[in-house]
């Protein structure tokens, strides 16, 4: 596992949760500091050294190793995502290392990475995991990490899928009433959910299907969430409901650590 640092206080947040995450999952956590400016490498290596006490006083059990390098962090961790379980990065920068996260840098991360990309917002360490479901395979990816997600962390599941009033906008063509489409989602959902309940006897699942749109029922759903996950098609764009915009919605307001799955599957 990977956690990307800076010295800011988000990344800080991230390098801990990254940690524990780490700790749970019996794997080595390595803490990497993408320099892209030489004339500060002290100043680099005293955040890359703060960040790490904070993890070992934290979480004592972790396997820790610290980097720093030099080049653009946002090759640089998309780089390292190609040989990392999972990539950790803050939802807000520091300008000396990283530009503002969410401006550039996570959410690039998020969108390119070859691995699960968990960009820590809030502290996340109670409560269910929830995951965005649209009938794709992005999203049958992101069910199966977050019944693992789950399943570790002994917690409820929440499956959420959004039809939003968009939907139900008058047209040229006519289309099923809102009860018949709520139904219709009701039933693909819990189609979905069927399949994992032998392979996770010990997850309690609970569904929502709802007409609210994707970005503030996912939000409402994760009010008192441990991590919030999307899928992520991983050719430019999220499947389905979870459309580019949804998922970027998701990053900038979720109140919890999201993690963006990406599958290679079309």
């Amino acid at each position: 596992m990977v956690a990307g640092v800076d010295g800011s206080a988000p990344s800080t947040d991230a390098a801990l949760w990254a940690a524990r995450e780490a700790d749970l999952r019996g794997i080595p956590l390595r803490l990497l500091l993408v320099n892209d400016d030489p004339g500060r490498a002290e100043q680099a290596a005293k955040a890359l050294a703060e960040a790490a006490s904070a993890c070992r006083e934290q979480v004592p059990g972790v396997q820790l190793a610290e980097e720093t390098t030099q080049g653009h962090p946002i090759d640089e961790l998309v780089r390292r995502s190609a040989m990392a379980e999972l990539l950790v990065v803050g939802s807000r920068g520091h300008g000396g290392f990283v530009e503002a996260l969410l401006g550039s840098v996570s959410a690039s991360v998020a969108m390119h990475g070859a691995c699960p990309v968990v960009v820590v917002r809030g502290h996340g360490t109670t409560g269910p995991v929830v995951v965005g479901v649209d009938n794709s395979r992005g999203s049958r990816t992101a069910l199966d990490f977050a019944f693992e997600a789950a399943s570790r962390c002994r917690t409820d599941l929440v499956a959420v899928q959004a039809l939003p009033d968009a939907y139900f906008h008058p047209g040229p063509f006519p289309h099923p009433d809102r009860d018949e489409l709520r139904a219709d989602a009701e039933r693909h959902l819990a189609e979905q959910l069927s399949g994992w309940a032998s392979t996770y006897p010990d997850v309690p699942v609970r569904r929502i299907a709802t007409n609210e749109h994707p970005v503030a029922a996912l939000r409402e759903a994760a009010a008192d969430a441990r991590l919030l996950v999307v899928g992520h098609r991983g050719r430019g764009g999220f499947t389905g409901l979870l459309l580019g915009s949804v998922a970027a919605g998701a990053l900038h307001h979720a109140p919890c650590p999201v993690a963006v799955i990406r599958s290679t599957n079309p």
